[in-house]
């Protein structure tokens, strides 16, 4: 594994989530990585994903050195052949080649701007980062996906799901205030199609995920209908791909609460957090036992290690 961006990267990724649970089990390794460093870089704000990579990294004993270049670092060029005469202070060329001699491994969370499909889908900065720092690079979120999330939530379906039989999974839309990327659907259904699962996408129409992602899974416009016999529910807001960061629909009877509990398989509801309690989810479910949120945001400590420990050994993984 030479970067980790998207599940293409992973060799094995059922082997990966394997190696995620075995590390949860034991997961203070200092001797593993010392003397190692990784580079966690930051485009936007993040929670979860700052303090669990952070703590995952030290966990294996390496160093974590966090920059968020909106207040820490100047402010930075992506585009070629400009001349730089604005308020960009500093190319992506040398930011990113300075980075590749201070690190072992780089962690970089971008976000898209959801004004230009094209722009967000090329990954111009995620891209930019790999290219010019010469390091392994894992995405910590980007413009179309969220691999550590997704990597995640398998480990969490796989600690739920003891039986036989593959379980019944649906990811639902939610309505919401603001227009939100595409990434963790986009990346969830691409892990969950890896993934020993029965998958089905519901949505109102209009917010079909792009073909890459979505082609091919069932898409039911009833949430109810799609809700039927689940065992686990993923709940998601996301705009517009074909109408690009457009909200065509903020039809709060998709809110998931008790009604939408009751037509599953007492299904466990998931969510990638920050959520908003009362609109994207009720109170009813969040604070109820089937929901299991905290749970996958505990295992972003352990997907992320189990990322971070691949690279921080070698490029040529196994996985």
């Amino acid at each position: 594994m030479k970067n980790f961006t998207s599940v293409k990267d992973v060799k094995d990724p059922g082997g990966l989530v394997k190696r995620a649970l075995e590390i949860k089990t034991n997961p203070f390794t200092p001797d593993f990585a010392r003397g190692k460093r990784a580079g966690l870089i930051f485009l936007n704000p993040s929670l979860r994903t700052r303090l669990s990579s952070q703590v995952a990294v030290q966990n294996l004993g390496a160093e974590a050195i966090v920059l968020d270049i909106g207040k820490d670092g100047w402010a930075l060029e992506f585009e070629d052949g400009v001349k730089m005469n604005g308020n960009k202070a500093e190319h992506i060329k040398e930011a990113a080649g300075v980075m590749g001699q201070y690190f072992d491994v780089l962690g970089v969370r971008t976000f898209p701007e959801l004004k230009d499909r094209n722009t967000d889908y090329s990954e111009q900065l995620l891209n930019a980062f790999i290219r010019y720092s010469g390091l392994p690079v894992v995405s910590l979120e980007s413009a179309t996906r969220h691999p550590l999330q997704s990597l995640a939530d398998w480990m969490t379906i796989e600690e739920n799901w003891k039986k036989s039989e593959r379980p019944k999974v649906v990811i639902t839309w939610a309505p919401h205030v603001k227009a939100l990327p595409q990434a963790v659907p986009n990346s969830f259904v691409e892990w969950m199609r890896e993934a020993p699962v029965d998958l089905t996408i519901t949505h109102p129409e209009g917010y079909e995920l792009a073909e890459e992602f979505a082609g091919g899974v069932p898409v039911e416009y009833d949430q109810m209908k799609a809700l039927e016999g689940a065992d686990f529910v993923y709940v998601k807001n996301w705009s517009s791909y074909k109408q690009y960061g457009q909200i065509l629909s903020q039809d709060e009877s998709w809110s998931f609460g008790n009604e939408q509990l009751a037509v599953t398989n007492n299904a466990k509801v998931m969510h990638c957090l920050p959520v908003r309690r009362g609109l994207v989810i009720k109170d009813e479910i969040l604070d109820g036992p089937n929901a299991i949120h905290l749970q996958q945001a505990k295992n972003r400590v352990y997907s992320a290690q189990a990322v971070f420990a691949e690279l921080f050994t070698s490029s040529n993984s196994s996985l």
